[in-house]
């Protein structure tokens, strides 16, 4: 069985589409049927059948599923283990981000990763953090840059991975100038309406959480919004205070279109993380990419943030021992 004929028929059976797997593989829909046709020729089973709802796998196609996983998986580390023996390190790597970890990060960063790297091509995805662990898991990205929550990370303890927290970033509380004031403790701002992300995020995660603990009920929310140059907008324009990471609104700040707030209690931070898939030889392309990631990614923080400089200090005590 060729790989080729593995992947499109991963695609298939993950998206039930032929339209959809045809974007996933980059082929046209006529050639993703006959590839789904030549393997069920070479196997002698029907792999799928139409259902209602899209295309279901047949018993046959349940039954290859984990094996063309573990066929694929293998045909990397052989290609991975080759190009290290051969010291090659040409490669494509794709990433995959949060949004506000692409702009804010990844988007100054990537250009001086391929001046030094002009043999490595490197692609970038992005997207909320679950639909990236699914797309890791299933390898349509090699890395996936987030923010960590092993609270809820159903995954955290997943031995498929290794993960690595670069930098603690921290969060800060915002607001439009003159609407804010520093002696508000956590009862006076839940009189407050906020502007806050949508549940699911780490920031709306750190926002209830922070009033949960101090016994203090939520505020009441003027908007949920999925992107923080969003929020950072309506909080401008005077519609609510937000905590929101600080390096997402260093702009804005800068600008005096917001103004930060003194937090109370203890400085709250989001770990910069970097979770990839364990294997016995990554390929040289992606090993440079997670070198780099660890080493530059993060510039040199303030004072004011230094736990994201301890953080990324012992960080790189522990990377070299994760494969």
């Amino acid at each position: 069985m060729h790989p080729r004929l593995l992947k499109t028929f991963l695609a298939v059976a993950r998206s039930r589409n032929i339209t959809r797997a045809a974007e996933v593989v980059h082929l046209a829909q006529s050639s993703v049927s006959d590839q789904i046709q030549a393997l069920e020729t070479e196997l002698g089973a029907a792999l799928f059948t139409r259902a209602k709802s899209g295309l279901e796998l047949t018993p046959a196609g349940l039954a290859l599923k984990p094996i063309a996983e573990d066929l694929l998986r293998l045909d990397g580390e052989a290609r991975a283990a080759v190009q290290a023996a051969a010291s090659q390190t040409s490669g494509q790597v794709t990433i995959g981000a949060l949004e506000t970890i692409a702009s804010a990060r990844l988007a100054s960063w990537l250009p001086g990763f391929q001046a030094g790297h002009p043999d490595i091509i490197v692609r970038m995805k992005v997207a909320g953090s679950g639909a990236l662990l699914r797309q890791l898991e299933e390898g349509d990205i090699d890395v996936a840059f987030c923010f960590d929550r092993r609270d809820f990370a159903k995954d955290a303890s997943d031995e498929r991975f290794a993960r690595r927290t670069i930098a603690a970033e921290p969060l800060v509380l915002v607001a439009a100038p003159g609407r804010g004031s520093t002696g508000h403790d956590l009862a006076a701002l839940a009189m407050l309406s906020f502007v806050a992300t949508e549940p699911g995020c780490i920031y709306r995660h750190m926002f209830d959480t922070a009033f949960a603990e101090a016994g203090v009920a939520a505020p009441i929310l003027a908007a949920e919004v999925g992107s923080i140059g969003a929020i950072a907008r309506l909080v401008a324009a005077g519609a609510g205070p937000a905590l929101v990471p600080r390096f997402a609104v260093t702009d804005a700040l800068a600008r005096g279109e917001i103004v930060e707030l003194p937090w109370p209690g203890p400085m709250r931070t989001a770990p910069l993380t970097m979770i990839w898939r364990r294997r016995r030889v990554q390929p040289p392309a992606l090993k440079q990419l997670l070198t780099a990631a660890r080493d530059t990614l993060v510039p040199v923080p303030s004072a004011r943030a230094g736990l994201g400089l301890e953080s990324a200090n012992r960080s790189k005590a522990l990377f070299a021992n994760d494969s």
